[in-house]
């Protein structure tokens, strides 16, 4: 590992898709269930890669190549290694919902003061937390590493080769219950992190109005930065103010001077996200009124609480991720908003195993109790239902309501579903 190391450091970076590789760059060479890397060394040596990790043992004995039995292990171990070696602040993320809003915000909010790397998008997996681990150097003062799991024991992992000296769990709640098992299988798993930063006496950050958290916490553990909207018992507290479209709330420090921010973030349930982000804003000493700035000033993308106005429709596209509690929270933020014509435009929840028909059905019984101008509703997992709820339009894909949705105008349209469902997609036609 030691002479590996060696050849990742007089690298100019760690690639492992030859469509990237650029000279001087270090490449492992994965194998997936549509590709295999392993058949493509000499495509990467030919960019210019200056040390590759393969299991193809056509290469031993070549000194630009070292040869090893599983590579993505030797990616990982290699990540973990690099990470024994940094001294900078490490703050983890994991969480049901909100991780990469939560983790742009506190990018957003530190790189005030200090050069951050964060994890890019949602690269938080098994891959993506190793490759943003190798993309630490000495230029950096701090990293903000978001982890995801949808099995067992994934966080414990990860959190274990991250190594934070602060963790955050923004909630927990019923998501890919089809690997975790149960609620409870899901909060073992996410409290993995919790379990790492006290093991290395980091800092737990916490909000106090979660039950389920607080339940989470190590015994004993004390090491706690509060926050959240009880003011008696949070470091940070705030609430929000108003009930238009964009969030606005009102944030403290320790009973301090009360900061209103105006975000570009829409649904009150992005509060706690807020608050987190200038909790440890708080915690790595950002001046409070840099803080609001970089929360004021951030802007969603890749379909996470966004709005757009087009030609015809003004829409809130949160079409990244969706779970029982994530529709729920969005819907019930729709549901306030003042306009006189709303759309749902609703894609399926996916990896809920047993409770699939259940939780589906529960939101078309939330849905049916206000009245919407139009619902469409994509994926078979709702159209199962389709002779309890008639009055809706059932699809397949997105794609196959394309001419119908296309002659809305004048309405307030929110497009929630997982990616997979390729909500995002329908913009064009609205």
């Amino acid at each position: 590992m030691e002479n590996l190391y060696k050849h990742y450091l007089n690298s100019t970076g760690v690639s492992t898709d030859t469509r990237t590789i650029s000279e001087g760059s270090f490449f492992v060479a994965l194998k997936g269930e549509n590709f295999d890397a392993n058949e493509m060394v000499d495509l990467a040596l030919e960019k210019g890669a200056s040390h590759i990790v393969t299991s193809n043992n056509k290469y031993v004995g070549n000194s630009k190549v070292t040869v090893v039995e599983d590579t993505l292990k030797t990616l990982q171990q290699l990540a973990a290694y690099h990470r024994d070696q940094l001294s900078i602040p490490i703050i983890g993320i994991t969480g049901t919902n909100g991780k990469t809003t939560t983790k742009e915000l506190v990018a957003a909010v530190l790189s005030k003061k200090y050069n951050v790397i964060a994890t890019k998008g949602n690269l938080n997996n098994h891959i993506g937390v190793p490759l943003t681990l190798l993309s630490i150097n000495d230029n950096h003062d701090v990293a903000v590493v978001e982890m995801g799991a949808n099995h067992p024991g994934e966080i414990k992992t990860l959190a274990a080769m991250v190594k934070p000296t602060s963790g955050l769990i923004t909630n927990v709640g019923i998501a890919h219950i089809e690997g975790f098992g149960s609620f409870e299988g899901v909060k073992a798993t996410k409290r993995a992190l919790y379990e790492q930063v006290a093991a290395d006496n980091g800092t737990i950050f916490i909000n106090s109005d979660n039950s389920n958290l607080v339940g989470m916490l190590p015994e004993n553990f004390d090491r706690l930065i509060s926050y959240g909207t009880d003011a008696e018992n949070c470091i940070v507290d705030g609430h929000s103010v108003g009930d238009g479209e964009m969030l606005e709330l009102e944030w403290r420090f320790n009973d301090g001077i009360c900061h209103k921010v105006a975000t570009n973030l829409t649904g009150v349930y992005n509060l706690e996200n807020v608050l987190a982000a200038a909790t440890i804003g708080c915690f790595y000493d950002v001046p409070e009124g840099d803080i609001c700035l970089a929360l004021s000033e951030y802007k969603p993308t890749n379909s996470r609480s966004q709005v757009v106005q087009t030609n015809k429709n003004r829409i809130i596209i949160d079409a990244y991720n969706a779970n029982p509690s994530s529709m729920s929270a969005s819907l019930e933020n729709f549901q306030h908003l003042q306009h006189k014509h709303k759309v749902l435009i609703l894609g399926a929840m996916r990896e809920l195993g047993s409770a699939q028909d259940s939780e589906h059905l529960s939101l078309l019984n939330k849905i049916s109790a206000v009245d919407y101008d139009e619902v469409y509703l994509v994926g078979n997992e709702f159209a199962k239902f389709a002779e309890q709820f008639p009055r809706y339009h059932y699809a397949e894909a997105a794609i196959d309501i394309k001419d119908e949705i296309c002659k809305l105008s004048g309405k307030y349209i929110l497009l929630k579903g997982s990616n997979s469902n390729k909500l995002s997609s329908l913009v064009e036609y609205l």
